[in-house]
């Protein structure tokens, strides 16, 4: 199988430098950044970012904010309005990471959040897809309280209270949890 049909069999649909290396099983530097080089010059992948490249320009956009930074996940506003607990449209992705940064990738912003690593590399209410991990509306809705106290929330029905309560201690924040509290005393049944 040549080199360029296994990124074609996989499922990823962003690579950075090091899981072509892997893929293709490269582990010289000079040889893996020519093979690279090549295929990006006759259109077989497409570099977005220096280190991160995909197949085509029909790539996951979850996936490529994921690669950027590593450990990272989806998280905040973008979880929130996806679940219907805010209505603002942000066409950010917004990503938990150990940074705190703000890029533009091929037409695509994201806006990277520090959490502190007892947090990030916490598992609890994270959701584990292929190629990506996103946190679910539980646990991006702690995140956002955690690094903004005073956020303003549409709609808090879909947040499932029980859930949040058995998550906030990986924030271990006595001030969170008391946030946490005020709002849940009104929706928990």
């Amino acid at each position: 199988m040549n080199i360029i049909t296994k990124l074609y069999t996989s499922s990823k649909t962003v690579f950075t430098t090091k899981d072509l290396a892997l893929i293709w099983n490269e582990n010289q530097r000079g040889k893996l950044n020519a093979k690279i080089f090549y295929y990006v010059k006759n259109k077989a992948l497409v570099k977005l970012a220096r280190g991160i490249f995909a197949k085509n320009r029909d790539y996951n956009l979850y996936e490529l904010a994921t690669s950027i930074y590593q450990p990272s996940y989806i998280s905040f506003e973008t979880v929130l309005r996806e679940t219907g607990i805010i209505f603002q449209h942000y066409d950010t992705v917004f990503v938990a990471s150990n940074w705190s940064k703000n890029l533009a990738i091929d037409n695509h912003t994201f806006a990277f959040r520090k959490l502190k690593d007892e947090v990030l590399y916490n598992n609890a209410g994270i959701i584990n897809h292929e190629n990506y991990s996103i946190a679910s509306a539980e646990r991006a809705f702690l995140d956002i309280l955690y690094l903004f106290p005073n956020y303003y929330f549409d709609n808090l029905r879909p947040i499932n209270f029980p859930v949040c309560f058995e998550l906030v201690s990986i924030y271990n924040n006595k001030r969170l949890a008391k946030r946490l509290k005020n709002y849940g005393k009104n929706y928990v049944k």
